[in-house]
């Protein structure tokens, strides 16, 4: 439990460090770093999260597809979004994705074929063919909007204008990666960072003409939106656009088992320097499409496809000195101040030591020579210690038992591994300065209300001037002292003040995950959004003894187990954080929720799910019910339109309780035959 509060905390620096690359690169066409050091930043950052899985629902790296589109170009909406991918980085990463999808499909130690690609490090863009005619070609922008670079990708040598076949379907998206080969690099890079950069600022310009005196090239690997299905499986798919004569990686192939995986990823790991492209790793796709179709999608990435990456670059540092920083959830987080060393390109000199357990692990004192791994917001960790270089005199290090505000910490006992988490943490809240200034900066994030104009720095700023302490505060600031402060005219407060003033009105799964209860990501926040509906059934919550009929409801929602009901427990029964959550409320229009509708066989169904199921896991049927416009409840009630019974033993007292309500019960059979008709 512990150990998560600090874990939240380092993966939120990481996403603002790569949102922020993403602006550099993506709109401002301006990278600071190279392509190589990006990808070790995501990478890490990616493997910080892949470690802990319960990251991805407050947000994930894979959420972050792209950047806003530049004003360059006019911008259209993709047919299907182009998400990006999940990430994985050893051969049991493999193994957990491939566990996954077993559960999510309900098959037991069922063999599934995948088609393995090279992951080509360049610019990714979607085609789309209206009765083989190429109408328009966009960028992946933010993967849901793009910019219009037609003009540019027809100056690819090879790329089809037009395709002339029969068995053309009448519309098609198609999805390629476009990329600059090492050789042809060498003639641009006084112009360019990287291949990567080429790529992407030849694509940016208005006159094609200056395009296409770049040697782009470009292979087909995916597809969005089609009209009609000519193909089964993803190797059938690149079988037939090559004979459109669209160019696909000869590299490819399917494999059948972790280690026919891993037997290609170490191939391919060491042919990758002697390829004329840049490549990161391998993507990993379920080859059978009606498979990939079940799977769906998350939020932010295919159920069915994964990246597995290649290993990241290491440097030799020495460790100067240990301090603490302390996260908006009060774990304590140590960090190694380190001499200044380039690890793939950029120079770094904080390495995180990641708890205290990490630290006696691996032995870490200061004056060690360690060696270190690019992490994911430019900080990197420490891999391990040269005890060859150790001085006689070296002292372990002791971890402080109290936080830098002067209360004690404690590490909580996890429920789940039934041991003490390896992180110390202060359980003051907004008691703590230091966890309060931190919970402040979470509050104005983009995630949560997203006050343009007030950001770390300045929350910084207004803490220390005492302008702020609380949320409600940032609703009554004093603008008289503040266009005192150097950098502050009227332009900018009253950008402030518009800014603030449009953020009052917000949605209820934000306002739930602006408060910052630990364990509550944005995905918990919807559905627990979802369950309530509106602020003032969401108030109940706050009564201790309601909080406990609550949570047996709670828990009966996908996503939501103890951890998150607890959590919530213990927020609300802190009577700061009623005070200080019941001042926000009065400043704020907070909205009803309002879920995303679909139309299907359940539009405006409230379903229920108990029991197991003999073809697919509850998991899948609730994502089909979703799918098809129903929405799918926790708890037995009058608002219910069906509880759906699987064969495996499903709950005696749910099933009574329906019938007492005369709510339809639908058993597997009838359910598996309503999905079919």
């Amino acid at each position: 439990m512990v150990l998560k509060k600090e874990i939240i905390f380092k993966h939120k620096k990481n996403l603002e460090t790569l949102k922020k690359l993403n602006k550099d690169y993506y709109t401002d066409d301006n990278p600071k770093v190279s392509d190589a050091e990006y990808d070790k930043i995501k990478l890490n950052a990616l493997e910080f999260e892949i470690k802990y899985p319960y990251l991805k629902k407050i947000e994930s790296v894979n959420d972050l597809v792209g950047s806003k589109p530049t004003n360059k170009f006019k911008k259209f909406q993709h047919l299907s979004p182009m998400l990006s991918l999940s990430n994985a980085f050893n051969i049991i990463d493999m193994k957990d994705f491939q566990k996954k999808i077993n559960n999510f499909l309900n098959y037991k130690n069922k063999e599934i074929e995948f088609f393995c690609e090279p992951k080509i490090d360049g610019i990714s863009a979607t085609l789309i063919y209206e009765n083989g005619e190429l109408i328009r070609g966009l960028s992946r922008g933010d993967g849901t909007t793009g910019e219009d670079i037609l003009e540019n990708l027809k100056t690819i040598k090879g790329l089809p204008k037009k395709i002339s076949s029969s068995d053309v379907p009448d519309l098609i998206e198609i999805r390629c990666e476009i990329f600059i080969g090492k050789k042809d690099f060498k003639k641009l890079s006084d112009k360019f960072a990287n291949p990567r950069n080429a790529a992407g600022g030849s694509l940016r310009q208005k006159d094609p003409s200056i395009t296409a005196k770049v040697p782009l090239r470009y292979y087909a690997y995916g597809f969005g939106k089609v009209s009609s299905m000519k193909f089964k499986t993803q190797k059938e798919f690149l079988e037939l656009i090559n004979k459109w004569n669209f160019k696909t990686n000869s590299l490819s192939e399917t494999v059948k088992n972790l280690e026919q995986i891993e037997k290609k990823h170490k191939s391919m790991e060491q042919a990758r320097s002697s390829l004329d492209y840049d490549i990161d790793g391998l993507v990993y796709k379920v080859n059978d499409l009606i498979l990939q179709n079940r799977l769906g999608n998350t939020s932010n990435s295919p159920r069915w496809a994964i990246a597995y990456k290649f290993s990241a670059e290491k440097a030799v540092t020495k460790i100067q000195d240990i301090v603490i920083q302390v996260g908006r959830t009060g774990a304590n987080t140590p960090v190694a101040k380190v001499d200044p060393v380039t690890v793939g390109g950029v120079v770094v000199s904080n390495a995180t030591l990641h708890n205290e357990d990490e630290i006696k692990r691996k032995d870490i004192r200061v004056g060690d020579t360690v060696i270190i791994q690019r992490a994911g917001d430019v900080i990197p960790q420490v891999i391990s210690v040269d005890l060859s270089k150790r001085k006689k005199n070296s002292k372990s290090y002791i971890f402080p038992t109290k936080c830098l505000c002067g209360n004690e910490t404690r590490k909580e006992f996890s429920k789940s591994t039934q041991k003490l988490d390896a992180v110390r943490r202060c359980f003051q809240g907004y008691g703590c300065n230091f966890t309060a200034k931190e919970k402040l900066k979470h509050f104005v994030s983009k995630e949560a209300l997203n006050i343009d104009g007030l950001g770390k720095k300045v929350i910084e700023q207004f803490w220390n001037l005492k302008l702020i302490r609380e949320p409600s505060d940032i609703f009554n600031l004093n603008y008289n002292k503040i266009k005192n402060l150097e950098g502050w005219g009227n332009l900018s407060i009253n950008n402030l003040k518009k800014a603030i003033k449009k953020s009052r009105k917000i949605s209820l799964d934000k306002f739930i995950f602006s408060i910052g209860i630990r364990h509550i990501g944005q995905e918990n926040a919807k559905t627990i959004a979802g369950f309530f509906g509106s602020i003032s059934k969401f108030k109940k919550i706050f009564d201790l003894e309601e909080i406990k009929k609550i949570n047996k409801n709670l828990l009966e929602l996908d996503g939501i187990g103890e951890t998150q009901t607890n959590s919530i427990k213990t927020f609300f029964s802190n009577t700061i954080n009623l005070k200080i959550t019941n001042a926000l409320i009065k400043e704020l229009e907070i909205e009803n929720f309002m879920p995303n509708t679909r139309s299907g066989i359940f539009s405006n169904k409230k379903i229920m799910f108990t029991g197991g199921f003999k073809n697919m896991s509850r998991s899948e049927a609730k994502a089909i019910a979703e799918k098809n416009g129903g929405k799918v409840l926790g708890s037995v009630s009058k608002k219910l339109d069906y509880l759906v019974v699987g064969d495996s033993k499903p709950t005696a007292k749910k099933i009574n309780q329906a019938k007492e309500l005369n709510i339809k019960i639908v058993f597997e059979k009838e359910w598996n035959k309503i999905l079919n008709s």
